[in-house]
């Protein structure tokens, strides 16, 4: 059985909490996943926290800009929140831009953040 990364809705938005190593099976289930769960709410936010993450690889960090650019093509706003120094060093030595991407230390500041955006 696969496993699949909880996407919660809350008001508009949605909240990931990726709480493990993500393999390049679960990375790509996550994507499709997070994407349908958009179009099916018609979510205005998405705040992905990766406080629990250590090490991305460059497959899965190019996934995960993936999901970014694909989040905002569909109309939402995106918050990344925890990015730990390794992953912030991995996605900057792969050339993965995360353009109009707002990010916070942590899962709350990340929220008031994005609910801050969708009351402007």
């Amino acid at each position: 059985m696969k496993t699949r990364i909880p996407i919660l809705k809350l008001n508009e938005v949605l909240i990931v909490s990726i709480q493990w190593e993500l393999d390049d099976q679960t990375a790509i289930q996550f994507q499709e996943d997070l994407l349908n769960k958009m179009h099916e709410t018609a979510a205005l936010g998405v705040v992905i926290d990766l406080t629990p993450i250590d090490f991305i690889d460059s497959f899965i960090a190019k996934v995960l800009g993936d999901v970014i650019n694909m989040t905002g093509l569909m109309g939402a706003k995106v918050v990344i929140t925890g990015i730990q120094p390794a992953v912030a060093i991995t996605l900057i030595e792969l050339g993965i831009r995360l353009n109009n991407v707002m990010t916070a230390l942590d899962l709350e500041n990340g929220l008031d953040k994005l609910n801050k955006e969708l009351e402007a």
